[in-house]
């Protein structure tokens, strides 16, 4: 009797330890322990998906997936990922046999008993899901990077399981269609042409794409093979000067990649598609990739800035196609690595292209500012994150991953030598070519290469978050000469860890004499007393070559003399430099924002003048106090005024123009803008588009000009684009001087259905928390923190951040912070991830406490 109790109670424990195993594999999203057991479980997959779009934006798009796989065991039912309403799905079949539909957790489950060891097939018949099929009246286009593939149809959404697609889509006649495929064939019917394309190519389902819409297209062949273009722009200046640039570019970036890589393009075709109102600047999408297509469309005025953005945007998604999509990462932690070697190629890719410009300069400017403005907050990670499910793979993106990695890359490329390291990076790519790799198997290929041991350098570089601040041990003789000088770095969090890396720093003693000294492979301290023998430093630069990475030292009184260094990467960190001294309240806000007004007069490079500018706007608005503030607002008016008026280069100037337009709210700033804005007064080389007007008569609206209304209602005639026009439609309720439109408004945006135009909603937060109207739109900071979660759930991937960074990370006051505080005390559990995205977007504000005391 008790054997017989004994057995009992162990088919009980066995019967709930199933249970909890199957609850544990069916949460919400696609845990890791679901994608391991995939991956053992399934292989040869082949989606064929059929897509009927009506004519009608809010009828439903009938769809059907007839899905081949095998199976390589048969332990466990089959688990498809589908994020939408149960009532999507119509009707299943299993292996030819009518199945119930069995939906929970934004799972499919097919039940094992209708598999088969081996091949199988399952018909589908479903309304595609809405969350990633960005509808428009005239065209649509899916975005599904990361995990948004199963909120379009049934799939395994993870990137280590590859698959075919045989697609095929019915869309008004006047449609055009774009996927991973070539076009086979086109039938028309009642007013609705039926697409059917080729198997593409291999790809994960985040890579898996397809757009259809009225468009218009250029084929050409800029070396290669024909490659297809899309795009509703129809400025004829701006379709001159881009068309066959865009073309071109593309053409170089693959040259240069197959060349690099040792591997020829790696698949059937590359087409390219221009969206207006697309999320990101661009995604990599398996033989159609996706541009905003204000990104790619220039006039023939555009700052050879622009123009270099442009071109390292193309070689970015382009080096995606190797490094992404050819080679995948096994788990979205990895994403970065995907990123890190798109952005890296980008700048090796362009540095031949644009010879006239400093790319070391570029580099800097580009990565630094930008990885320094989260590693600096308290919600930084480290370059490689932990991903438990893949629902929380968007919060992996940003500015560390973009720009913190590629700084980190040079260093290991400097490390193991330019030769080396490609070596390296072709045995990857040729490993594991049309599969998936992680960080560590990368790793192994570099470390079989060099004589220091890599993966203990990656354990501080990738794995771990912060930055080093540099400190200085000097000591003096009774002459004043250096009798010990050694430099120190500690990291910025108080953690123990050292980053090895690299660097140049330049003596300057008394009498102007220069030394200049290597810093190679620093760890904890480098002692450099030698090379100062007998020497009275007066100044000392700190990485002059713009190569190292975190907080230098600066000398107070010198860096009023910044702006008189004539090497230009010098030049410009020294500034990065002095800013990021600023936030740690070694110097204060306004004799940085003296060093940088100065030194704007006299900066010729347009990279520095850009990067001047930028933080001349955000120290005004930031960290000065209200009666700095208004003396500053007189001064930088005037002057700034004057020098447009001088003869500059049209790049310095249209820099000049964006720092005069950001500031210049006083009544005479507001009479220059708004005699510029209606063409009375005329700035000799300042070229102004039609972008260009838009903007300043939105910023006037903002400055409460007196004609504020007829002037937006003037600028709705001039704007000549359909989808221009309706953008700025959109947003005229976040212009408005009536308080009670802006609340209204401001509300809505907390319903999802009103965010679908990402860029659209985080230009309308931009104007509704202007610095100059946070006294009436503080209120709302609230809602918008609670429903932050919702944005997670219902956004694409940069749009937490964006959300935030577009409202209360506009802000600088106690008000403000109070709201923060209480807001995280009151959820002492939050969601982490998004916790670290709110830290990161209130850095300024949290710190503007403490510098504005």
């Amino acid at each position: 009797m008790k054997n017989l109790s004994y057995l009992f109670c162990l088919l009980i424990l066995i019967s709930c330890n199933k249970t909890n195993e199957n609850k544990a594999v069916l949460e919400k999203g696609i845990s890791l322990e679901l994608a391991q057991l995939r991956k053992q479980q399934i292989s040869d997959i082949v989606y064929q998906l059929d897509f009927k779009i009506p004519k009608e934006k809010t009828s439903p798009i009938s769809s059907k997936l007839f899905l081949e796989l095998s199976l390589n065991n048969l332990e466990n039912d089959l688990i498809l990922d589908f994020n939408e309403d149960k009532s999507y799905l119509k009707s299943l079949r299993v292996n030819g046999n009518t199945s119930e539909i069995k939906h929970e957790n934004e799972h499919l489950i097919i039940d094992k008993k209708l598999l088969n060891s081996g091949k199988n097939s399952i018909e589908i018949f479903f309304n595609a899901g809405e969350t990633s099929l960005n509808r428009n009246e005239e065209f649509l286009y899916t975005l599904l990077v990361p995990d948004r593939a199963s909120t379009l149809f049934p799939c395994f959404d993870q990137p280590n399981i590859k698959a075919n697609y045989k697609l095929r889509i019915t869309a008004p006649n006047d449609w055009k269609v774009m996927c991973g495929g070539f076009e086979e064939s086109a039938i028309e019917v009642d007013g609705f042409t039926e697409h059917t394309f080729a198997q593409t190519d291999l790809m994960s389902t985040y890579l898996f794409s397809f757009l259809a819409g009225k468009f218009t297209e250029e084929i050409k062949n800029p070396g290669a093979f024909d490659m297809r273009f899309l795009y509703r722009e129809n400025n004829q200046e701006k379709i001159d000067e881009s068309v066959s640039e865009v073309f071109k570019i593309h053409q170089n970036s693959l040259t240069f990649l197959e060349n690099y890589t040792q591997e020829k393009f790696p698949f059937q075709k590359m087409d390219f598609a221009a969206i207006p109102p697309f999320q990101y600047g661009g995604m990599e999408h398996v033989g159609a990739i996706q541009y905003r297509q204000s990104s790619l469309f220039l006039d023939k005025n555009a700052t050879q800035n622009r123009k270099l953005s442009r071109a390292k945007l193309i070689a970015h998604e382009t080096s995606h196609m190797w490094f992404g999509d050819l080679v995948t990462m096994k788990w979205f932690n990895d994403v970065w690595m995907k990123e890190v070697f798109a952005n890296f190629m980008a700048d090796k890719i362009m540095n031949p292209v644009f010879p006239e410009i400093n790319h070391s300069l570029s580099f800097m400017m580009t990565h630094y500012p930008s990885a320094y403005s989260e590693d600096r907050t308290k919600g930084t990670n480290a370059i490689r994150q932990y991903l438990g499910n893949l629902k929380n793979a968007g919060s992996l993106y940003g500015r560390i991953i973009y720009n913190k990695a590629p700084i980190m890359m040079r260093q290991l490329e400097y490390l193991l030598g330019e030769e080396v390291f490609q070596q390296g990076i072709q045995e990857y790519i040729k490993t594991y070519k049309n599969s998936n790799a992680d960080w560590s198997e990368l790793v192994a290929i570099l470390d079989k290469k060099s004589e220091g041991n890599i993966k203990n350098w990656s354990d501080v570089w990738v794995n771990s978050s912060g930055r080093p601040i540099f400190y200085e041990e000097i000591e003096l003789n009774d002459k004043g000469n250096v009798t010990k000088f050694i430099i120190h770095q500690k990291a910025e969090d108080g953690l123990d860890k050292i980053w090895t890396q690299s660097f140049k720093i330049q003596l300057i003693d008394e009498r102007g004499y220069v030394k200049n000294i290597n810093i190679k492979n620093m760890g904890k301290s480098f002692d450099i007393t030698s090379a100062t023998k007998d020497f009275k430093p007066g100044q000392v630069l700190y990485n002059t070559n713009g190569f190292g990475y975190g907080v230098f030292p600066v000398y107070k009184n010198q860096v009023n003399t910044y702006k008189d260094i004539k090497d230009e990467v010098s030049r410009g960190y020294q500034f990065i430099n002095l800013y990021e001294n600023m936030l740690n309240g070694v110097i204060t806000p306004l004799e940085t924002y003296n060093v940088y007004l100065e030194a704007i007069h006299k900066e010729e490079n347009e990279l520095i003048t850009g990067y001047l500018s930028g933080r001349i706007q955000h120290i005004f608005w930031t960290f000065l106090n209200d009666e700095e503030r208004y003396f500053a607002q007189i001064k930088i008016e005037k002057e700034i005024s004057i020098m447009l008026e001088k003869d500059l280069s049209s790049n310095i100037k249209k820099t000049l123009f964006g720092l005069y337009k950001s500031v210049a709210f006083n009544p005479i700033g507001c009479s220059n803008l708004y005699n510029i804005w209606n063409k009375k007064k005329k700035i000799d080389n300042l070229f102004l588009n039609e972008n260009d007007y838009t903007s300043l008569a939105m910023k006037l609206a903002i400055f409460k000009h007196p004609k504020s209304i007829e002037i937006l209602e003037e600028q709705q005639t001039r704007i000549s684009n359909p989808d221009r026009l309706e953008r700025f439609k959109w947003l005229l309720p976040s212009l408005s001087n009536d308080e009670s439109v802006r609340d209204t408004f401001m509300k809505s945006l907390l319903q999802k259905e009103n965010r679908e135009k990402e860029s659209w909603v985080q230009s309308a937060l931009n104007n509704i928390h202007h610095p100059l109207r946070q006294q009436t739109s503080t209120k709302h900071l609230k809602s918008i923190l609670e429903k932050l979660e919702e944005v997670q759930l219902t956004g694409d991937i940069f749009f937490p951040k964006g959300w935030l960074a577009s409202s209360i990370g506009n802000y600088s006051s106690k008000e403000a912070f109070e709201i923060l505080n209480e807001f995280l005390d009151e959820n002492p559990n939050y969601n982490p991830i998004l916790e670290k995205k709110l830290l990161q977007t209130t850095d300024d504000l949290l710190r503007a406490q403490e510098i504005k005391k």
